[in-house]
């Protein structure tokens, strides 16, 4: 192993042989780089590109919510439209996700009390910065996963589960959605732990999911599966917020789904099967859209679509090295192309 621990002895995690697969470049010098994991996948789950440990296990975070969400249509939650896809949202706690978790609670005849996700103030800029300013404090309805949240007590609701424990591992909507996860990215669930949330988080391999998410974004209309993937991109606001680029990338790519995960990870769908996992391995954020976009370009996605070309090109944009208040560089891909 290539990697070391804070004591010294050398990294027990395949994560720390990942290659690099992107370079933060300033004034045309290499001033840093990512390591990362890149895996996509073909319609039969075939992998097409992998670069890195793609069969290891990782924690998807929050890219694995249209798999959760899955498992809330299973047991019978009545969710569609907005608020499925709130349900598989990390959202910026906006007026309308806010008041679509309230929404989901009171179709279920719950309130804000059940919600059970660690509190939390909203992610958007502006709506933190007037959220303080009228000296609110953190709550559980602000914080970016309680359309997640609201969704499981709702699905709990429907199939007359105990709400009251729904976070526990052992709960039965719980040990649905690894069974629902294990189906979709055909393996085993590697390990079960905590997010940050509260709620089980479930580590898979980026091949697995990778499948999951190509499956999702091809599955047929009414389907579970086909009504997540129609939600995330009917409604990509409510899956993020206003500017995000999940929520540009969904809406600017015709048939693609995508999730973003903390600690740097991404998934993404398309319409005929492919599905693409990015996971940079320091968990810096600033790569991962530029080599996700570098995957899809692989793929042919804005190939004869000038306008999805420019959209992707825009993402890779943001990702800017400054100096002196001027854009002098930027973080590239390497390795994909």
């Amino acid at each position: 192993m290539s990697g070391r621990t804070s004591t010294g002895g050398p990294s027990t995690s395949p994560l720390a042989d990942a290659p690099v697969v992107a370079e933060v470049v300033r004034s045309g010098f290499v001033e840093s780089v990512h390591h990362g994991i890149v895996v996509a996948t073909a319609a039969d789950g075939a992998t097409v590109l992998a670069l890195g440990p793609v069969q290891a296990p990782v924690l998807p975070r929050s890219s694995l919510k249209p798999l959760q969400a899955v498992a809330m249509l299973r047991a019978g939650a009545d969710l569609s439209g907005e608020l499925l896809a709130l349900a598989c949202a990390s959202h910026s706690g906006e007026e309308i996700h806010q008041q679509g978790a309230l929404a989901t609670l009171r179709s279920a005849g719950l309130d804000e009390d059940a919600l059970q996700n660690t509190p939390d103030l909203p992610l958007d800029p502006d709506v933190r910065g007037r959220w303080l300013a009228a000296g609110r404090a953190p709550t559980s309805l602000a914080q970016n996963c309680s359309g997640k949240h609201a969704g499981m007590l709702a699905a709990c609701v429907a199939a007359g589960w105990d709400p009251s424990t729904y976070r526990d591992p052992q709960h039965p909507l719980q040990r649905l959605t690894v069974e629902t996860v294990e189906e979709l990215t055909g393996e085993r669930v590697a390990a079960v732990t905590v997010d940050g949330c509260g709620a089980p988080a479930l580590a898979v391999s980026p091949a697995g999911l990778a499948r999951a998410f190509g499956r999702i974004a091809a599955a047929d209309p009414g389907t579970p599966e086909g009504r997540v993937a129609d939600a995330v991109r009917a409604h990509p606001r409510h899956l993020g917020g206003t500017g995000r680029d999940v929520t540009l990338l969904v809406g600017g790519v015709p048939g693609l789904i995508a999730k973003d995960g903390a600690e740097s990870v991404y998934a993404v769908g398309l319409a005929d099967g492919h599905g693409v996992v990015v996971k940079i391995t320091d968990g810096a954020e600033r790569a991962r859209v530029v080599v996700t976009t570098a995957v899809l370009r692989r793929l042919g996605v804005g190939r004869d679509d000038a306008q999805v070309a420019a959209l992707l090109d825009q993402l890779d944009a943001r990702a800017v090295v400054r100096g002196h208040g001027d854009v002098v560089g930027g973080v590239r891909a390497v390795g994909i192309a």
